[in-house]
């Protein structure tokens, strides 16, 4: 009898190794996504400022428009954000969305037509049309915050504003950290989490929006 087939040295068990290896790499991802999964939903659950009693300011993140009108996933956004803007009427709302290139108009027009059309008057809304991605619906947002420009009676000082900041909740978490990013603190920031009434888009996101915040942390400076 070979010795080595004796010892079981066969081609089979020689690749073993690769299988433990291939193994310890699935379960070392299993977890880095469920780690991911729970800052999304810590980040879901909304928050109160801690900080500030200056004006408030609402931001709304845009999401896909079609050709009938926002899409159900921005509606729910704007629905929520229209809740809340009945019990608060001196919040200033800045909507925060540019055109895509499947889009026939802005993000940033079709909120703005959706919440003047429900009541909300025009003077109260400043509108961010220029941003792609959250990042820059971030960074476009707060340079024109700090800019003064804006519908509004009289200029804003960034800094003493207290923000609400609306998305769906899957959103929040990378919305947050890009956030702090960009202006330096959240002591100031609430967040009012839009719930997902598209059961599809829930499955989706639930996939997408963990390696969309790992590109976030890694390359949205």
């Amino acid at each position: 009898m070979d010795y080595k087939s004796y010892r079981g040295d066969s081609p089979q068990r020689k690749k073993r190794p690769w299988l433990a290896a291939l193994l310890v790499l699935l379960g070392l991802g299993v977890v880095l996504f469920g780690a991911l999964e729970l800052v999304i939903w810590r980040g879901s659950q909304g928050r109160t400022a801690q900080a500030g009693d200056g004006p408030e300011v609402m931001v709304i993140f845009g999401c896909q428009v079609r050709k009938d009108g926002p899409s159900i996933l921005l509606r729910d956004r704007l629905d929520t954000a229209l809740a809340y803007l009945e019990d608060h009427p001196n919040t200033r709302i800045v909507v925060s969305g540019g055109k895509g290139d499947d889009e026939h108009q802005s993000e940033a027009q079709a909120m703005y037509d959706y919440l003047t059309g429900r009541g909300v008057s025009w003077n109260r809304i400043l509108m961010e049309d220029q941003s792609r991605n959250t990042h820059q619906n971030i960074q476009n947002t707060w340079k024109s915050l700090c800019g003064q420009i804006g519908p509004w009676d009289s200029a804003l000082v960034p800094e003493e504003c207290r923000y609400v900041l609306v998305s769906s909740d899957f959103h929040l978490a990378r919305i947050l950290m890009l956030w702090q990013r960009t202006t330096g603190r959240l002591d100031n920031v609430s967040t009012l989490p839009a719930p997902v009434s598209h059961a599809p888009s829930r499955v989706q996101m639930f996939f997408r929006e963990p390696l969309a915040l790992v590109k976030s942390f890694l390359f949205d400076w």
